[in-house]
């Protein structure tokens, strides 16, 4: 055998290496620039804006009370329906120019996703995050990723809720975390997508 064609072979049995290297470096230099955002992204100002996720009724009149207090505008995203959100605000002092209802929402993901790009594009960088205390770890949690990935800093603002308080669970949590993450990276809930396209035979595949 020639050493031209022992070097051929060589080269042939030569492991390759596969790109999980590459996608791993990738992922430790994205995970780095996050950890150390706070080092080279311009401080956040003064709050600009009240978010308040829909889901129980005390989390506007909280907001309301913070906006009276603040002068601050106010997002509600999935709340009440608008004849009494409007009449608990009234009754506040807050007048219809300094509330916004918006019902695009469907769930704590998308809370922040049917606003995030809006808020940017008015130059919202620091939000009050209002909901109630048992939903605050993961609706914190999703946000920052979500409008933290448009610039945009939350300050949460927890509502008491007593014995109605029903914690979640941690795989809840890191569910919607995980699903947080993707639509950060694929601009899609792949929650959403999955169940437009296979939730027909999902629920096939229940039935039998």
């Amino acid at each position: 055998m020639t050493t031209d064609h022992r070097q051929r072979r060589r080269r042939r049995l030569r492991p390759r290496r596969s790109g999980g290297l590459r996608w791993w470096g990738l992922l430790a230099v994205v995970s780095l620039l996050w950890l150390s955002r706070g080092l080279w992204l311009p401080p956040a100002p003064a709050p600009q804006l009240i978010l308040v996720l829909g889901g129980d009724v005390e989390r506007e009149r909280v907001a309301g009370a913070l906006a009276k207090r603040d002068g601050l505008p106010v997002l509600v995203s999935g709340g009440s329906n608008p004849e009494y959100a409007t009449w608990q605000f009234g009754r506040q002092g807050l007048d219809v120019g300094r509330v916004q209802l918006d019902y695009r929402a469907t769930d704590t993901l998308s809370n922040f996703t049917s606003v995030v790009d809006e808020l940017k594009r008015a130059k919202v960088r620091h939000v009050l995050l209002v909901t109630s205390r048992d939903h605050m770890a993961r609706a914190l949690r999703v946000g920052r990723i979500v409008a933290g990935s448009r610039g945009i800093a939350l300050t949460p603002v927890e509502v008491p809720c007593g014995n109605r308080c029903m914690p979640e669970g941690e795989r809840k949590v890191w569910g919607d975390t995980a699903r947080a993450a993707l639509w950060v990276l694929t601009g899609r809930d792949l929650k959403r997508w999955a169940a437009e396209h296979f939730g027909p035979l999902l629920e096939e595949v229940q039935d039998r």
